[in-house]
């Protein structure tokens, strides 16, 4: 049978066996994923802007539709959708006027670049009327300049 020395150590490696499986690391768990804050919907419904409504993001329209979207934002949130594929979405189903910027194709990218250069000329325009001599004065003439007479006062020498 067993030897008397290792009766013992059986009995203790059973016990610990036994113990481990009753006492598992206590981990929270959730009974559904966490629902996002309304920080997080806020922070990309402040970037988006309501189909509907001029000028106003989804985080201040009062109107119900924006109240769903946000709701949408929420839901997409809590499946982990990311902030730039939310933003995809919307633009997709209500078009780019959605994302508040115009997109950078086509055309639109004179809406990017015309500002810096139109900066850049300014500022060269500025510098090269700097760098150009300042024009002189005639010089002032040794004959003291006669002074102007008004023809009234003309006509009145030529009578005396």
């Amino acid at each position: 049978m067993l030897d008397p020395i290792s009766a013992p150590k059986l009995r203790l490696i059973l016990l610990l066996a036994v113990l481990l499986s009753v006492v598992q690391p206590v981990r929270p768990t959730w009974a559904q994923d966490p629902t996002p804050s309304d920080d997080e919907v806020n922070r990309i419904a402040s970037q988006l802007y309501c189909p509907i409504c001029d000028n106003l993001s989804l985080d201040v329209c009062p109107l119900e539709a924006c109240q769903q979207w946000r709701d949408l934002i929420r839901e997409q949130l809590a499946q982990g959708w990311t902030e730039r594929e939310i933003k995809d979405y919307f633009i997709a189903q209500y078009g780019d006027q959605v994302s508040g910027e115009p997109p950078r194709r086509g055309l639109n990218w004179v809406l990017y670049l015309a500002p810096p250069i139109i900066v850049l000329g300014a500022f060269a325009l500025l510098v090269a009327n700097l760098k150009r001599p300042a024009r002189q004065t005639p010089a002032a003439s040794s004959e003291p300049d006669s002074p102007e007479i008004e023809p009234d006062h003309q006509a009145r020498r030529k009578v005396n």
